[in-house]
């Protein structure tokens, strides 16, 4: 798993775009230059491309793709993920795809800390520094709890869950989170899933009347 300092090194410039959270933050980052970052709070459909036409980034010149594939917003991660394909198509690029609670997480440096972020239906995302991402009932958080500044829940925050902010401008410039092993390479951007989905089977059969 490669860091950020390592994609910038082999591949600048690299286009990241976050829609995980309320507020979707697209940065524009090169090795050797200033990062410029651009963020909207508007849905991901919108966003994404306002971001991208104040940073006039010239899609073509990118020379590879990052994005949060969770956990967070479903509908803004795939709609970063289908952009991102979409350019794959136009000229194939590398694609790197990160954690954003592992950022968080690698940020803060305490490890005895749960990162949480909602995964419905009483069940809770949590990871914790250099361990993985998990889903578990709401029952089972315990200990001292993180959420990210802008990731929406549908059920009550967990009591005494603190906030922390999640403004990748900020967090990505540190050196312990830019140097750490956070990124993967993926051949095809999507959002997160801790399983594949199963389906039911149905067998056709003609109806005969009784």
């Amino acid at each position: 798993m490669p860091s950020l300092s390592q994609i910038l090194r082999e591949h600048s410039p690299l286009l990241l775009i976050d829609a995980a959270s309320a507020r979707v933050q697209v940065g524009l980052l090169g090795a050797g230059s200033p990062p410029r970052w651009a963020s909207r709070a508007d849905e991901a459909g919108v966003a994404v491309f306002e971001c991208l036409d104040e940073l006039q980034v010239e899609i073509d010149a990118v020379g590879a793709f990052a994005f949060c594939e969770g956990p967070g917003s479903i509908l803004g991660i795939r709609t970063s993920a289908m952009a991102l394909r979409a350019w794959g198509v136009l000229r194939p690029r590398p694609f790197f795809a990160y954690v954003g609670l592992a950022v968080v997480a690698r940020a803060v440096g305490r490890p005895e800390v749960g990162f949480i972020a909602d995964a419905r239906r009483g069940r809770w995302h949590r990871l914790a520094e250099g361990g993985r991402l998990e889903r578990i009932p709401a029952a089972e958080l315990s200990g001292e709890l993180m959420t990210p500044e802008g990731f929406r829940h549908w059920d009550p925050l967990p009591p005494r869950t603190a906030t922390t902010a999640y403004d990748l401008a900020a967090l990505l410039a540190l050196p312990r989170v830019a140097e750490a092993d956070l990124f993967r390479e993926t051949q095809a951007p999507d959002a997160f899933l801790h399983e594949e989905p199963s389906y039911a089977k149905w067998t056709p059969q003609i109806h005969r009347a009784p």
